[in-house]
C-alpha cells in the first residue's frame, strides 16, 4: 500500500495532537514541525484541510496553536485520510477497453479498498498516541 507523503504528515500531525489533548494546551506549527520533522509549508496546507473539515480548531495569537476539535478516541485515520485524499473507495480499471480480466480484477482491486477502509476506521488517534507514549525513547551516542 503506498501512502502519500502529505496524509502520513497528517496522521503523524493529529497524534502529535492527541499526545497533548490531555494537557488542554495547543500545539504550535513550529512546535510539530520540530517535534515530528514535518516540513512547515506541508503541514501549513495540512492543517487548513483538517481545520476546514472540523478535525481541529485553531486560536490565535501568543498562546494560540492547534488543538483536536474532539477527543482522540474519537478520531479515526479514515477521517483523516477522508480529508487529505477524498474517497479512495473507488477501484477503477484505467484500461480503454475492459475486458473480463480487468473487471475481475477490478472487484479485488474493490475488495483491497473496502478492507483498508475498515481497517482505517478501526484506528483511532487515542490508539496510537498510547502506542507512540508506550515506545522507549532511542539514544543515540556518538
Amino acid at each position: 500500500m503506498t501512502v502519500s507523503a502529505k496524509s502520513e504528515y497528517a496522521c503523524i500531525a493529529m497524534i502529535e495532537l492527541a499526545a497533548r489533548y490531555e494537557a488542554d494546551q495547543p500545539a504550535r506549527l513550529r512546535e510539530i514541525t520540530e517535534a515530528q520533522g514535518i516540513p512547515q509549508p506541508f503541514l501549513v496546507q495540512i492543517m487548513a484541510q483538517l481545520k476546514a473539515a472540523g478535525l481541529v480548531q485553531s486560536t490565535r495569537g501568543s498562546t494560540g496553536g492547534y488543538r483536536l476539535a474532539q477527543a482522540p478516541d474519537r478520531i479515526t485515520l479514515a477521517d483523516i485520510f477522508q480529508v487529505i485524499e477524498g474517497s479512495g473507495d473507488q477501484a477503477e480499471s484505467n484500461l480503454q477497453r475492459p475486458t473480463p480480466a480487468a473487471q475481475a480484477l477490478c472487484g479485488v482491486w474493490g475488495k483491497i479498498c473496502q478492507e483498508r477502509t475498515k481497517i482505517l476506521e478501526d484506528v483511532t488517534l487515542a490508539s496510537l498516541a498510547t502506542r507512540v507514549a508506550e515506545q522507549p525513547d532511542e539514544m543515540f551516542y556518538i
